[in-house]
Parts: structure tokens; sequence; C-alpha cells
């Protein structure tokens, strides 16, 4: 995969995708690259101005594209369920699992959950069992991507406080979201193997990519200050989102991707072209794996339907 580019992607003609978050920043990249490539994308978006503008503008960045948007909000479990049962296609080849919220201030969920928490793990993790028939009906070479980030590390999943009500730490809660969801990659993997499933579930990060995601939070409290600084920040030292997309664009489309791999930048895992990825020990712990999936079947009401 040295020096892999978003021109090694191979022809993704008849390919049905789903991308989540897919307005903009690297879920937008994804999806347009993907688009590019001949396959049918469905743009999920929470706001249906920005999920309107993404699908118009995509067209004139890749003429001929076949896009649509449709709304899908992560942080609302009614809306997650409208959106799989109003999915027309009777199958998913890939399953981008991209959007996120990063180190907001304390918020709930529409069903009650801590955000962070409830977006970047509960919600995708809702989509992905609803989705599940379409992508074994994909058949060989179907794959679930899901985002995580290298900020994993600051912390794991804490079974006794899931929703942080004892003490919420945005940055502390923001890392285990993000463990959370390669926990559900290694849970899910394990899981598809069971069922001597070909459907091939992996995670990806993007290094440090300059997106709105790092402004959301300041931006919420309406500190122009910090947000102001962030932007410069993003300036200085990251990489674009086109580059960040990357190793999600290699994990959804490249051959020799393994189940439960996680990709990142090469570079020092912040920027670069997409190479395998460290990751916490904690990530690969099977005791912990099925605990949260377990919780998570209780907390959304999905219950997945196992062939093995």
């Amino acid at each position: 995969m040295t020096g892999w580019t978003a021109g090694d992607i191979a022809d993704q003609s008849g390919r049905i995708v789903v991308v989540t978050g897919a307005n903009s920043g690297i879920g937008y990249v994804t999806a347009r690259e993907l688009a590019r490539r001949g396959a049918r994308v469905v743009l999920g978006c929470r706001d249906a101005t920005r999920g309107k503008a993404a699908e118009e503008l995509m067209r004139t960045q890749a003429p001929g594209a076949d896009v649509r948007f449709a709304q899908l909000d992560l942080a609302d479990l009614a809306s997650v369920r409208a959106f799989a049962e109003a999915l027309p296609e009777d199958r998913v080849d890939v399953l981008v699992n991209n959007a996120g919220v990063m180190a907001l201030p304390h918020r709930r969920t529409v069903d009650g959950f801590e955000m962070q928490f409830g977006t970047n793990h509960l919600g995708h993790f809702a989509l992905t069992g609803l989705l599940l028939p379409r992508l074994r009906d994909a058949g060989e070479g179907a794959r679930v991507v899901t985002v995580s980030s290298g900020l994993h590390c600051l912390g794991t999943v804490d079974p006794r406080d899931l929703q942080m009500d004892d003490r919420y730490r945005r940055w502390i809660a923001y890392g285990r979201s993000k463990s959370a969801n390669l926990l559900f990659v290694h849970e899910l993997s394990r899981r598809l193997a069971a069922e001597g499933s070909p459907i091939v579930a992996a995670a990806a990060h993007p290094g440090y990519a300059a997106t709105n995601l790092q402004t959301a939070g300041v931006r919420m409290e309406e500190r122009a200050l910090a947000e102001r600084a962030v932007e410069l920040l993003n300036r200085a030292v990251a990489q674009s989102a086109e580059d960040g997309a990357l190793p999600s664009l290699y994990a959804a489309t490249a051959p020799g991707v393994r189940p439960d791999d996680f990709f990142g930048p090469r570079v020092l895992q912040w920027r670069g072209a997409p190479a395998r990825s460290p990751r916490a020990a904690w990530t690969r712990d099977d005791k912990a794996s099925r605990g949260l999936w377990a919780v998570s079947e209780r907390l959304t009401g999905v219950t997945y339907d196992w062939k093995g």
C-alpha cells in the first residue's frame, strides 16, 4: 500500500455504498471518490439542507455520479430505523460508518445517551445491524468500514459509567467513543467469522485532517477566539480532508484488507498514505467487546440476526 492514493481505487461500477456524515469533511470526500469510480452512493446526513447541497456539489465535481441524499440522524434511533427501512436498495456492498462528533460540551441524544457515545458508537451499531441482511445479500466483497480515531488511546469504555454521568470530560468521552468503535469492529469481525460470512469489517482513522469536526464543540459554546485558534491550527499542521479520507477509502476498496484491520496515515499516524495503524490493546479485548456488544443491543433495541 506504499504511496496509495485515490487514483488507485478500483472500479466500483455496480456497487452500492452508504456513507454516513457525507455532507462534509472526510465523509464527503469518501463518498465523492467512490462515486467517481462508478459506485451508487447514498449520502446519509442529518441536516437536509447541507445534505442536498453536498449532493448537488458532488454532481458538479463528479459528473455523472449516481448519488443521492437520505435523511439520517445517528443521534436519534428512530431516524436510524427510518433510514434503514426506507432504503430502496436490496443490497449494500459497502457501509462506511463515518459520521461523528468530537469533544462536545455535555449533551444528550434524543434517546438520552451521552452525545458522543450515542452518536459515534450506538447510532452506527444500530445502523449496521439493521443493514446487515443487505450486506449479506451483497456477498463476496461486502465491507463495513467504521471510522475511529488515533485519540481512542485517551480511554477505553467504562461499563460502570457508559454515559459518563459521574464526571463528564469531553476529550475522555470522545476517546471512549472511538475505543467503542474499535471494540465494535473487533466483535463484529469475530461474529462474522463464526457464521462463515465473507463480509469484512475494518476500521480507519484520518490522522489529523482539517474538517469542521474540530471546531464544532467551541462553536456550540460560542467561543469565537477558541474557534479561530483551532482554525489556524488546522491550517498550520493538519492534512487535507482529501488525504484524511484515504484510510477509509483504502479500507473500503483495497484488496487484502483483513477482518479487524485498522488503517491510518503512514507518517506518525498524522499524515500521508494509508498504512496499518497501531491500536490500544484494550480494543482487542474479547471480554470487553462482548460486554459492549450486549449492552449496545440492550440500549439500541437492535439485535443482530446471526446465521451461524
